[in-house]
C-alpha cells in the first residue's frame, strides 16, 4: 500500500512494490515522482525526515535529511545592509534562504539500509513523468497562480502548462537520469554542485555564500527516535531537529488522563482540552527544540511522565488558561521563546510492503515553490527561513537561530503507532507548516480514542491552538464549535488552513489507506485497490497547499 498526495506518485510507488521492491524502494520512487508532479511541495532540492519499521526485527529507525545552512551563515544571515532583520516574506525569495538539500542523501542512506532493487530502477517512473509530461492538476495550476509570484523567469517557464494541458520538464528528466546512473554523489560534487552554488550565489535577490564544500560535506544522519506509550499503544516519531515528534507526543500524554473516548469527537470540551494541551506543548516546543548538534534539547525531560503529568494538571475541562508559558523540564537550558514562521510547502507519504516493513516520510521545500529558484528543472528550497530570523530574545540567544552547518527546526512529524502486541497499527504524516503537529495529534486521537478510521480522522476539521487564539477550520464541524468554546473561555477565529495528510493502517488483517480529502491524494494497494477520500465527511475548504 502506498498513500501519497498525488495519484501518479502513489502509482510510482506501487510499480516498485510490484517489481519486488521494499517499502523503502517504493518510498524513494514515490518521493521522486512527487518531485516531478508536485514541485511546489517537495523534491531533491529540499529535505526530509524518515521513520521506518523493520518487520524482521521490529526496530524503529529514523533518518534526518533536513537541509543545512552554509558554513558562512551567521545569526545575522537574514539582516539587511541597514542592520535590520528582513521580514519572512522578504527573506524567502532568492539564494540566501536555500539550505544545502538533504532529500537525496536521505534516500541514499535509506536505500543502503533497506533497499532491494537497484538504485537506478527507482528513478524510472519519475524520469518518465518528467520526460513525457504530466497533466497539470488543479492543485498544481492553482499553486503556480497563487504562490508563484517569487518564481524566477526560468522557473516560471519550467512549470508552464502547454496548450495540451501537459507540463514537460526535460531538464529535470536529464538530471534524474544522471543521478540514477551515477548515484547521489553526482548531485553533491562536481559540475552539478557547482551549478547549484552558482545559482544561489548569483541570485538576483538575496544572494547566498554557499560553497561546493557545503554540498560535498553534507550527509543524512540517523537520529534517535522518540517513543512514548499512549493508553495501550506505543507511538514513535522523529526527534530533533524536528519538533514534530516530541510535540505530538506531549499533546497526547497531557490528554491521557482525560476520558477522550467518552467525550467523543463532537464534544466542545474534548476540543477545548485538545487546544489547551496544544498550547502547553507548543510553548515548550518553541522554547527548547533546535538542532541537537548545536543546542542542548532536553528530550528526556520534555517526555518525562512526571513532567507531563505536571503540565497536564494545568488543564481544566471547564476553563481556559489565562496565560501559557513554557515549563522547566529536567535538563532544560536557559532560553526564551521565539516566533514560529513555517509555511505550507510540504508533502507526506506512507508505504507498507508485503513483508510488513513500513516507511513514513515527510519531505519539503519549505514554502510553495521554495526559494523560487530552479536548477535543471528542480526547485531549490527556502528552508533556512525556518530558522528564527532574529537570533536574540530578551537578552538570550534563541535555540533555533541561524548558524553555519546547522539544521533549522521543523514541525514535520512522520509517525508510526504500534498496538499492544507490538505490531504496526498506523503510519501517518502531514504537511502544513506548524499545523502538522496539530493535524497528527488530532488524527491520533481520532483513531485511538474515537475509534475512527484513519480516513475519517484525517478528514476531521482541525482546532489549531499554538498560542492564545485557537483557529477553527473553515467549513468543518470544528467551526461550529465556536460558541461552545467561547463559553469555556477560548478565544477563537474561523479560517481556512492548508492541511494535507496521508496514512496507512492495519485493519482486519490488511492494509487500508487514507488520504486527505482536502488534497488530490490517494492510497493505492499493490493489488490495485484505490482509497476513496470522499468516503470521509466532506471538507468544504480545499486550500491549494
Amino acid at each position: 500500500m502506498v498513500s501519497a498526495a498525488d495519484p501518479r506518485a502513489a502509482a510510482a510507488g506501487v510499480e516498485i512494490l510490484k517489481a519486488g521492491g521494499s517499502a523503502t524502494d517504493a518510498a524513494i520512487a514515490t518521493m521522486l515522482a512527487l518531485n516531478v508532479v508536485e514541485p511546489q511541495s517537495s523534491g531533491i532540492g529540499g529535505g526530509s525526515f524518515w521513520v521506518s519499521h523493520a518487520a524482521r526485527t521490529g526496530r524503529v529507525t529514523t533518518i534526518d535529511a533536513r537541509e543545512a545552512a552554509p558554513a558562512a551563515a551567521t545569526p545575522h544571515w537574514f539582516f539587511g545592509p541597514d542592520g535590520v532583520p528582513l521580514s519572512h516574506a522578504d527573506a524567502v525569495p532568492g539564494g540566501r534562504s536555500v539550505g544545502v538539500p538533504g532529500a537525496l542523501r536521505g534516500m541514499a542512506l535509506a536505500h543502503r539500509q533497506s533497499g532491494k532493487l537497484p538504485w537506478a530502477r527507482l528513478f524510472q517512473p519519475a524520469i518518465r513523468l518528467a520526460r513525457d509530461g504530466f497533466r497539470a492538476s488543479p492543485r498544481f495550476t492553482n499553486s503556480v497562480a497563487s504562490y508563484g509570484g517569487h518564481l524566477t523567469p526560468e522557473a516560471r517557464a519550467t512549470f508552464a502548462v502547454g496548450a495540451d494541458g501537459i507540463v514537460r520538464n526535460p531538464a529535470q528528466a536529464a538530471l534524474l537520469t544522471r543521478i540514477a546512473a551515477h548515484g547521489p554523489d553526482s548531485f553533491y560534487v562536481g559540475p552539478q554542485a557547482a551549478k547549484l552554488v552558482a545559482a544561489v550565489n548569483g541570485a538576483a535577490r538575496n544572494p547566498s555564500q554557499m560553497t561546493t564544500g557545503d554540498l560535498a560535506s553534507y550527509d543524512a544522519k540517523p537520529r534517535p527516535e522518540v517513543c512514548v506509550p499512549y493508553r495501550s499503544y506505543r507511538i514513535c516519531g522523529m526527534g530533533p531537529p524536528s519538533s514534530g515528534g516530541i510535540t505530538v507526543l506531549m499533546i497526547l500524554k497531557q490528554l491521557e488522563r482525560f476520558d477522550m473516548t467518552r467525550l467523543g469527537k463532537d464534544s466542545p470540551v474534548a476540543w477545548h482540552l485538545f487546544a489547551e494541551s496544544s498550547r502547553l506543548a507548543y510553548a515548550d516546543r518553541n522554547l527548547y527544540v533546535g538542532d541537537p548538534d548545536f543546542v542542548r534539547v532536553p528530550v528526556a525531560g520534555l517526555l518525562d511522565p512526571a513532567y507531563l503529568a505536571a503540565r497536564s494538571a494545568l488543564i481544566a475541562p471547564d476553563r481556559t488558561l489565562a496565560t501559557v508559558t513554557a515549563g522547566t523540564p529536567r535538563g532544560a537550558p536557559p532560553r526564551t521563546p521565539a516566533p514560529v514562521s513555517e509555511v505550507a510547502g510540504t508533502t507526506d507519504l506512507a508505504v507498507a510492503d508485503r513483508a510488513g516493513n513500513v516507511v513514513e516520510v515527510t519531505t519539503t521545500v519549505e514554502g510553495p515553490f521554495g526559494s523560487g529558484l530552479v536548477v535543471d528543472g528542480t526547485v531549490l528550497n527556502n528552508e533556512l527561513t525556518d530558522f528564527d530570523i532574529v537570533p536574540v530574545d530578551a537578552g538570550y540567544l534563541v535555540a533555533n537561530r541561524v548558524e553555519g552547518g546547522k539544521r533549522p527546526r521543523s514541525s514535520m512529524a512522520p509517525t508510526i503507532v504500534y498496538d499492544a502486541s507490538g505490531k504496526v497499527r498506523l503510519a501517518i504524516g502531514a504537511a502544513g507548516g506548524s499545523t502538522i503537529i496539530a493535524q497528527i495529534a488530532k488524527a491520533l486521537v481520532g483513531v485511538l480514542d474515537w475509534h475512527l478510521s484513519a480516513q475519517e480522522a484525517i478528514a476531521l476539521g482541525l482546532v489549531y491552538a499554538p498560542g492564545p487564539v485557537a483557529t477553527l477550520e473553515t467549513g468543518t464541524a470544528a467551526a461550529t464549535l465556536q460558541p461552545a468554546l467561547a463559553a469555556l473561555g477560548e478565544r477563537t477565529e474561523v479560517a481556512p488552513m492548508g492541511l494535507k495528510a496521508n496514512a496507512i493502517e492495519w485493519v482486519g488483517g490488511r492494509w487500508v489507506g487514507a488520504a486527505d480529502p482536502r488534497s488530490e491524494g490517494v492510497a493505492i494497494g499493490e493489488d490495485g485497490r484505490v482509497s476513496d477520500p470522499t468516503r470521509a465527511a466532506p471538507v468544504a475548504n480545499r486550500p491549494s497547499e
